[in-house]
């Protein structure tokens, strides 16, 4: 079976983690000094979309995120048995629970809050993962010995992808190669998935997100689904054709939508004459119509759906079909809003990290996959993402399933 780099890091032991930890904090680094030369030393004074951080307390949360759950944390042997409430070791700086402990400090308090400047920053960093290296090498090999050294690790690499969302939103050039959206290369045609029962969820060893346990059967009732996401060739008829000024494509919560943001059509492309162009990384530039389509929200994605006659998979049926179908059902190229909201699996238990799924559920709809923005680590076919359903500045898009 194809596997996905996410699949191997969740059962990696001490030495392949100690190089993954080194590798993220690499790219943190690197896409913070991007900002650095874009914006200066007035980091906190740049204004974001909603839920998204300024870049410097993104930077001192990654470190603290990291060192309280591994470094100052005296249960971290017992991994998701751990008690969240234990009392802590000192941090590195008296007040650093006050500055980056996003259970306690509002977004929009953190654009405001008087920060250590980027060199600080930076040495703390530095301080904080030699700390987490050496507590790594005197860890059990085992899931519960590594689950907080796996959990920092896929943390700062969410983090690290919401830095780039932030950065695609303000317009700050990125020109990483890795970090550049591809065209499709190949076509879109159906996969059948067969009626049946599918066991949703994760069960067995190695890391798990809290959300992902609770595998559970669920029964399938026979569809094709699409081989891979819509490109904007696929996708732009609905717009030029008017459709997001046609009501009778849109659910009621997409209407609010319209009626609330009146928007023209897809967040960061205008037309010039016959011809498409796209905000991208700061700069106007010419569409390539084979790339995904990405920055559509959820309302987006089912209008469309509606306007084809077709309907957004459920996050089963997009399970099933990249476990069912590994060399066929192309993913990664942009994160897939499905049909499910974002609710526990039965037995739900959440892990010490209290707030990771249980404030969301009911609240957000689940993506599946992975984007050309997210680091390779967290490629999982059973990862859960989840957003409100307006949102546009996620890497995200959407295939297709027949009804």
């Amino acid at each position: 079976m194809l596997r996905h780099p996410g699949q191997d890091i969740r059962h990696a032991g001490p030495d392949t983690l100690a190089q993954a930890l080194q590798a993220s904090r690499r790219d943190t680094l690197a896409t913070f000094q991007c900002w650095e030369h874009w914006l200066g030393q007035a980091l906190p004074t740049v204004r974001a979309p909603a839920d998204l951080n300024p870049p410097l307390w993104e930077l001192g949360h990654v470190g603290w995120f990291q060192e309280y759950w591994v470094g100052r944390n005296p249960q971290r042997h017992l991994g998701a048995a751990a008690d969240p409430q234990v009392r802590r070791q000192r941090p590195l700086h008296s007040n650093a629970d006050a500055l980056y402990d996003s259970s306690r400090v509002a977004h929009d308090a953190r654009w405001t809050m008087r920060l250590p400047d980027a060199d600080a920053t930076r040495s703390d960093l530095q301080a904080q993962l030699a700390a987490t290296l050496e507590w790594l090498h005197a860890a059990e090999p085992d899931d519960r010995g590594l689950y907080f050294f796996r959990l920092a690790l896929l943390h700062e690499d969410m983090h690290h992808e919401a830095t780039l969302c932030m950065a695609q939103s303000l317009g700050l050039p990125i020109d990483e190669p890795r970090w550049q959206p591809a065209p499709l290369a190949s076509s879109r045609h159906a996969l059948l998935l067969q009626a049946g029962p599918w066991r949703l969820g994760q069960a067995g060893g190695g890391f798990s997100f809290d959300n992902e346990l609770g595998a559970h059967e669920v029964a399938l009732a026979a569809c094709d689904i699409d081989s891979r996401v819509l490109c904007w060739d696929e996708y732009l008829p609905f717009v030029e054709e008017g459709g997001y000024g046609e009501e009778r494509w849109w659910d009621e919560p997409g209407r609010r939508w319209l009626r609330s943001t009146r928007p023209a059509g897809p967040r960061f492309l205008r037309r010039e004459g016959r011809s498409w162009q796209q905000w991208r990384w700061g700069r106007w530039q010419p569409l390539d119509l084979r790339l995904p389509a990405c920055h559509l929200n959820r309302h987006e994605a089912q209008a469309w759906c509606a306007w084809a006659g077709r309907r957004l998979p459920t996050e089963a049926e997009w399970e099933a079909a990249a476990l069912e179908w590994p060399c066929d059902f192309e993913w990664g190229s942009v994160w897939e809003w499905t049909a499910s909201a974002f609710k526990p699996y039965p037995g739900f238990a959440p892990h010490p990290y209290r707030d990771y799924s249980a404030p969301w559920f009911g609240q957000r709809a689940v993506l599946r996959g992975a984007s050309f923005a997210t680091a390779g680590r967290l490629h999982h076919p059973r990862y859960r993402n989840f957003f409100e359903s307006g949102r546009q500045d996620v890497f995200a898009g959407f295939r297709t399933c027949s009804h």
